[in-house]
């Protein structure tokens, strides 16, 4: 523990008050946190929409923009990972259990109380899966993307410590070491904590579900919840000793292969071309009706509650999750560029998440269409949380299917808590890349902790709660973000004109280098001549000399005479 720092004892101290506060008074944190919730999302929904849409405009920028070819890292590094792995990381620590949770659930609510439309009609059906493409489409990759890559650029590029704080140092200088960047890290933990507990929460509900649903002696109740709670967390700790190159590392890819599965399953014995026409209608409905939904608030039609309920809450959920989910994307995505970084997180699980919704979403949709509501109505008695289950025991092998169902909850459960657990550490050990394995494990039972606690103190509502509160101050946090990474980047636009400029001149530098070299091969060559012609000199001399004394000597032989 001696890598400690003062972020790690005041976030500690604040998250062992709140999960005291809970235990001895949840009614009181309900209703408490239940006031702020509503204000919040009365209030400054409108604040939440155009955040969410700006941080999608900064990330497209990013692909088209000459800062593109900038790398997460020095000139010469290459990615630590392949793209299967990386892409497998990206999907598990982003949305996954979300996705088990939401995938059926999600489309039935919206089919069944619209936005505008007339419920149950096709128009609702159709904007049933639009708006679950738009929750888990590229509003939220990109908010991802903006937290990710602050902390990957100034981390890999410039050294800098893995904390957040370390992505304001263009705007603040070194005042980042001191109280202000201790308050940025503290509410990166705060927001983390609970983005994750609320995930943690969901999971737990589900899970219980499906155990009760295979198996009759299991209560799908609060203690249920907690005592699985418990049991995953005794898991998930054994797996975050291990480091992110083994345990987290496996899970993923375990993760991916279950999910593919489980989707392809359905995806052939279900309505297969329904399937397929779902998925393709409603991407191009999606991307024709991106704008409108993203600053819509049913101000003048409709009922501005449902977007209060939906959207605002996703875009909380999102923003949560982000110092979460950003740190640890950060983390594997050292070596490639910001183009490609940027294509990558917003493309590929933009794409996977919609094929899910219209598996999973528009099968639920067709099954309630065809036998009048059946999955709606087992939502209604027994929780959002059995709908998963009730659509799968309507197909072949559909209990062998809850089984596998269950297996990927609780991996995915297990990977996210993992994850968690690794990147509080890192923001409380000063950005350290391994973070020390106790201090993991002080991380991993409070947001268990937490989670308990919330599910205690009001249940997914709860949950709910505490999510749309933990966004709000790491939403300004974002925005202040984003103005100190455009800054930094401007200061590399001169290097990079520099860098071209000299690309420019290569091949001129490459011609003289080589005249000069053939001209300095060429005075080698006739000096090396030259002394070749002076020793020639010489022994001509030699020889004149030795026959200029053999001819002396003979007159003077001849004198004699």
């Amino acid at each position: 523990m001696k890598k400690l720092t003062p972020v790690f004892l005041i976030s500690l101290v604040i998250a062992l008050a709140f999960i005291l506060w809970g235990v001895i008074a949840p009614d009181n944190v309900e209703m408490i946190t239940g006031e702020i919730q509503g204000f919040i999302s009365t209030q400054l929904g409108w604040f939440y929409l155009l955040a969410a849409s700006g941080f999608l405009l900064f990330a497209l920028f990013l692909i088209v923009s000459p800062y593109g070819k900038i790398k997460l890292g020095k000139p010469d590094e290459e990615p630590e990972y392949n793209y299967l792995t990386w892409f497998s990381f990206l999907f598990t620590a982003g949305m996954g259990i979300g996705l088990v949770f939401w995938g059926v659930a999600e489309p039935l609510y919206h089919f069944y109380g619209p936005p505008t439309q007339e419920p149950e009609s096709n128009e609702a059906a159709a904007a049933a899966l639009r708006y679950s493409f738009f929750h888990w489409g590229l509003h939220p990759w990109a908010i991802y993307t903006v937290v990710a890559l602050a902390l990957a650029y100034f981390k890999f590029r410039h050294d800098a410590p893995g904390v957040l704080s370390a992505a304001f140092k263009p705007l603040l200088g070194d005042r980042i070491n001191g109280g202000i960047g201790t308050t940025i890290n503290v509410i990166v933990v705060f927001a983390t904590i609970f983005g994750v507990a609320t995930s943690l929460g969901f999971g737990a509900a589900q899970m219980t579900a499906g155990l009760a649903h295979l198996f009759e002696p299991i209560v799908n109740d609060t203690f249920t919840q907690l005592m699985v709670i418990l049991g995953v967390t005794v898991l998930y700790m054994a797996s975050s000793m291990t480091g992110i190159n083994k345990g987290i590392r496996i899970l993923s890819k375990t993760n991916i292969i279950l999910a593919i599965g489980l989707m392809l399953f359905l995806l052939i014995v279900g309505p297969t071309v329904f399937i397929m026409n779902v998925f393709t209608q409603t991407l191009g409905s999606y991307i024709q009706n991106l704008p409108s939904m993203s600053f819509s608030l049913n101000t003048f039609t409709g009922d501005s509650a449902w977007v209060e309920d939906w959207t605002v809450f996703y875009w909380a959920w999102w923003i949560a999750w982000s110092p979460f989910v950003g740190t640890f994307i950060a983390r594997v995505s050292r070596g490639r560029t910001i183009r490609e970084f940027v294509v990558g997180v917003l493309a590929v699980p933009t794409l996977f998440g919609g094929l899910w919704f219209s598996v999973f979403g528009g099968t639920a949709i067709d099954l309630d269409i065809n036998q009048n509501g059946l999955v709606y109505d087992i939502m209604g008695e027994q929780g959002m949380e059995v709908a998963l289950f009730s659509v799968l025991e309507q197909f072949p092998l559909g209990t062998a299917m809850s089984v596998l169902a269950v297996l990927l909850i609780m991996s995915f459960f297990i990977t996210s808590a993992d994850s968690a657990t690794f990147v509080l550490g890192m923001q409380t050990t000063n950005g350290s890349m391994n973070p020390p394995i106790s201090v993991k494990a002080v991380w991993g039972i409070i947001q268990s902790s937490a989670a308990a606690v919330l599910l205690l103190s009001g249940g997914l509502a709860g949950l709910e709660t505490a999510l749309i509160i933990a966004a709000l101050p790491f939403t300004i946090i974002m925005i202040f973000m984003v103005i100190s990474m455009l800054k930094a980047l401007k200061a590399e636009k001169a290097a990079l004109q520099q860098q071209a400029a000299e690309g420019d001149r290569t091949p001129r530098l490459k011609e003289e280098r080589k005249k000069f070299r053939e001209e300095k091969e060429r005075l080698l060559r006739d000096i090396e001549e030259m002394k070749k012609e002076r020793v020639e000199m010489r022994k001509e001399r030699e020889e004149f000399k030795k026959e200029r004394n053999a001819f002396k000597r003979e007159r003077e032989r001849d004198k004699d005479k």
